[in-house]
């Protein structure tokens, strides 16, 4: 039997919900039934979005997290859905590595995930229910090149789901994370423009194939439902068993 979660009566929060997996988690929680926020800069690319309330905004500037949190939860009240997709990758070598770059590398990555999710935690305890869904990465535990600052950014976010899950899930709410492996996205151009490259990631997974926007659903519907009631503090890797090789 297929599992198919009713999230009617849940509100979720998506950032970087204009583009890549992050878009796709936006329509895939709207389409389960919950009322969904979006949250990235670019609002074109929001207002493109069927049956999401587009919310433009400047996730860097971690001042203004505290308003993001009251803004997000004007529409349809507190969100107690929380899906971390914004990211950034700089692809600086080690050598080149900037102050600069890797500020704002880790504070999207790693610091908004965490202090957006403070903002919003006393709803979802009052409420006795939330689910936070961050966004790990091969990098998590996987080193390549260009990807230091991004890296530590995403080692870190590994860590700050079960810290975060052994803060939290005493309050009923379930902190997990997704490692996505090689998709299609703007974050991976630099991958899919060179075949050679991305022929190679493929037949480093087990499947023998790159991701596509709809192995992340499931995966994500899980994490954001009742079904995951006693799951908690877990990275779960969604890559075609390329971190199993």
């Amino acid at each position: 039997m297929t599992y198919h979660p009713d999230l009617t009566g849940h509100t979720a929060l998506v950032t970087g919900a204009s583009s890549g997996l992050g878009r796709r988690a936006a329509e895939v929680l709207s389409h389960a039934g919950a009322k969904v926020v979006g949250v990235a800069r670019r609002a074109e690319a929001l207002a493109e979005l069927d049956q999401v309330h587009p919310l433009p905004w400047n996730l860097s500037d971690r001042d203004r997290l505290a308003e993001l949190a009251v803004a997000a939860s004007q529409p349809f009240g507190a969100p107690d859905i929380l899906v971390h997709a914004a990211g950034i990758n700089t692809r600086e070598a080690a050598d080149d590595v900037s102050p600069e770059g890797w500020d704002i590398t880790l504070g999207l990555n790693l610091a908004v995930p965490f202090f957006l999710s403070q903002h919003l935690v006393p709803d979802m305890k009052a409420k006795g229910w939330g689910r936070i869904v961050n966004f790990a990465s091969l990098q998590s535990s996987r080193a390549f090149p260009g990807g230091l600052s991004y890296g530590a950014s995403k080692g870190g976010v590994a860590q700050l789901t079960r810290a975060m899950a052994e803060a939290w899930s005493s309050s009923g709410i379930c902190v997990n994370a997704i490692g996505p492996g090689f998709f299609r996205t703007e974050l991976t151009a630099a991958v899919f423009n060179d075949p050679e490259r991305a022929n190679r990631n493929a037949a480093q997974t087990c499947i023998g194939r790159n991701g596509e926007p709809k192995d992340l659903d499931g995966p994500l519907l899980f994490f954001c439902s009742d079904a995951c009631a006693f799951v908690t503090g877990q990275v779960l890797m969604v890559d075609g068993g390329f971190t199993a090789k």
